[in-house]
């Protein structure tokens, strides 16, 4: 039944309530709501919290967002994990009324003894604490002081009026307001999640390929093992990284083994794709015995602990022809007419080392033993899971499954690697799913590259936290193949100060960007088809890494708690159409503001101007400040109307931290 006041579209909200819209610990959530009502007397709104252990936390007041009319924001910002709810609390004002009718009445010498006698009768309301809270003594004397000004008939006028009108009195009355007609709207839900769900970067490598060498007379390629990939995570972590993400470490299959580039005619000694899992070596629940033991993963996992880095495990809920649950659960599978396992396929591709899981033959059996699997990853200190392809399983599961982890784990996270339709990613995420993949590799021109940061900041927040990865062992995108050096700086500057979540994958500080053939997408001799020997240390030698600059990056990330925030991204102008603006602002008082001017033309300098909106910034239309870059180190005078020179062949991009001037 609508309330009083009536209260509507109250936002963020998901699947109508029932499920948690998606908050973070130290991060401010957006409260909106459209709250309206009769006539023409004063409302007032507030959002009231109430944290996981049922306490009502102070009360945050609602204000006009911007200049939509009815349109009421607040931020609420959980200070522990868990289920939150909020409450929206929306009241007739007649303080504000009063301030709203005396402010022009009395001046136009309209019932003005009358708009002094019901000022009165108001703050007296006040003082005897009918408001929200018992007045402090000297709070009790402002409003004693502004109630004898109102009757006093001996002063002029104006003078009474300005009494009621200090800010002082107004500061008193916001924190005690008079409520009459209250409606309150909710509970509605939402769910505070540890920091690592928002912020963090990630690096991806295959432990084959660690440590792994080449015989320069045969060629024979020696795999990585644990122990080498070990002796990795110390450049990892000195880049400034949070998470290393492995791709599926288990026994590959060698049924229909794939061989390099995706060939269907592999040698002996090729190695198989890790995503084909299974063998007689075991399922999901072992290890690939060239890369070692359980004793040898945990290992990686303390060193990884030790060095600051979380360690994300891959969950791929599919099957080689050879995997142990063929023989001993093959209802997890589709049979076809013919009697024949069917392969997953995403016509035209067929990709005959795989079955996937058919989650309606068999499904509280397949929900015991992925729930195994994952409990059985997380005893040996995993706590985060990236899962592939989880759009080709149905959400109830996912939603069943993310359910049973939270209710004992709450801190293991899931990453969602979902390269779909929106409805179906924003779904995964509706359900439970921590973070997800986006279409950022895709977006490469500068208008949807704002309508992009937009979406994902201000649109689909509650629903899905992205993580920016520049590339994928699936994705080497046009723009870095025929880049050059300077795309990978541009695409790697816009995913760490775009999102609080990026992702690099092993070889981009490298370059590499070679593909397959002409307009794929496949990276020539595809790690995940083939070890990569890669010489990091030649690389270093000879300057040829982005290595330093993917450092930086991270560096500037963790000093800025702007870039650590999601929903706090606004869009500047420049009159260029390859010159992107943004800024973010964050910090306790909103004091630390970056803003990101990137060339995105990887081939050509570019001059122009831009135009700042000074407010996004916590500044004044006519005030300047100083404009000090991050990557450089230079410092400029800059105020609403700039111009900037990037070079992409030197720097593509400024990032900068505005810093004030007195």
């Amino acid at each position: 039944m609508v309330g009083r006041i009536p209260v509507m579209d109250v936002s963020p909200v998901v699947d109508l309530g029932r499920l948690s819209a998606k908050a973070t610990v130290g991060e401010p959530m957006p409260v909106r709501a459209t709250v309206f009502r009769e006539g023409h007397d004063q409302l007032a709104a507030e959002v009231v919290a109430i944290d996981p252990t049922g306490a009502r936390r102070d009360p945050v007041r609602m204000h006009l967002a911007g200049d939509q009319p009815n349109i009421y924001l607040a931020h609420v910002t959980p200070d522990v994990e868990g289920e939150w709810t909020f409450e929206i609390h929306a009241w007739s004002d007649p303080i504000a009324t009063w301030q709203h009718d005396g402010g022009i009445k009395i001046p136009a010498g309209v019932d003005v003894e009358l708009m002094f006698t019901e000022a009165r009768l108001l703050l007296e309301r006040v003082a005897a604490g009918t408001g929200t809270d018992a007045l402090d003594a000297r709070e009790a004397g402002v409003v004693s002081g502004a109630t004898a000004a109102a009757g006093d008939t001996e002063r002029p006028v104006g003078a009474r009026l300005a009494a009621l009108q200090d800010p002082e009195l107004d500061a008193v009355l916001l924190a005690h307001p008079l409520r009459e007609m209250t409606s309150v709207s909710g509970p509605y839900r939402f769910r505070a999640d540890r920091t690592r769900a928002l912020f963090g970067s990630w690096y991806e490598f295959f432990p084959r390929s660690e440590g792994a060498t080449r015989d320069e007379k045969t060629g024979t390629v020696t795999t990585g093992t644990f122990r080498t990939a070990t002796k990795r995570l110390d450049r990892v972590a000195e880049m400034g990284f949070d998470v290393v993400y492995l791709p599926p470490i288990h026994p590959i299959g060698e049924v229909n083994r794939k061989g390099p580039n995706n060939t269907l005619t592999p040698g002996p000694e090729d190695p198989g794709s890790p995503w084909a899992i299974g063998s007689k070596d075991g399922g999901h629940d072992a290890i690939h015995p060239e890369l070692g033991t359980f004793e040898d993963f945990d290992a990686f996992v303390a060193r990884a602990g030790e060095l600051g880095l979380e360690v994300a495990l891959d969950l791929a809920l599919q099957a080689a022809p050879d995997h142990p649950w063929v023989t001993t659960h093959p209802q997890f599978f589709t049979t076809r007419a013919d009697g024949t396992i069917a392969f997953a396929e995403n016509p035209p591709k067929k990709y005959q080392d795989i079955y996937p899981i058919n989650f309606d033959n068999d499904p509280a059996g397949i929900c015991r033993e992925v729930l195994r699997i994952v409990k059985l990853w997380m005893a040996h200190g995993v706590r985060i899971f990236r899962v592939d392809n989880p759009h080709t399983k149905p959400l109830a599961f996912w939603e069943w499954l993310l359910a049973e982890v939270r209710r004992t784990d709450p801190d293991v996270l899931f990453l969602s690697e979902a390269f779909t339709k929106p409805a179906m990613m924003h779904g995964l995420g509706a359900v439970g799913y921590h973070q997800s993949y986006t279409y950022f590799t895709w977006r490469t021109g500068k208008r949807e590259i704002e309508d992009y940061l937009v979406e994902v900041s201000a649109e689909s927040d509650h629903l899905m936290r992205p993580n920016f990865f520049v590339n994928t062992p699936d994705i080497l995108h046009s723009y870095l193949q025929y880049g050059g050096p300077a795309a990978f700086k541009v695409r790697a500057a816009l995913a760490a100060t775009g999102s609080p979540s990026w992702g690099v994958y092993a070889g981009y500080e490298l370059y590499e960007h070679v593909a397959v053939k002409p307009g794929s997408e496949e990276y020539l001799d595809s790690e995940k088809y083939q070890i990569r020997v890669r010489d990091w240390e030649k690389a270093d030698a000879e300057g040829h890494t982005l290595a330093p600059y993917l450092t930086r990056l991270n560096e500037i990330r963790r000093a800025h708690p702007a870039l650590q925030l999601l929903r706090n991204v606004s869009i500047h102008h420049s009159d260029d159409d390859q010159v992107l603006v943004f800024s973010k602002r964050g910090g306790d008082s909103g004091e630390d503001v970056v803003l990101v001017v990137i060339n995105l033309d990887p081939h050509g300098t570019r001059e122009t101007m831009i135009h700042l909106d000074m407010p996004a910034l916590g500044l004044d239309w006519h005030d300047s400040f100083v404009a000090h870059d991050e990557i450089t180190g230079a410092d400029w005078s800059w105020s609403q109307h700039d111009y900037v020179r990037l070079d992409p062949g030197w720097e593509p991009a400024h990032i900068i931290s505005v810093r004030r001037t007195r």
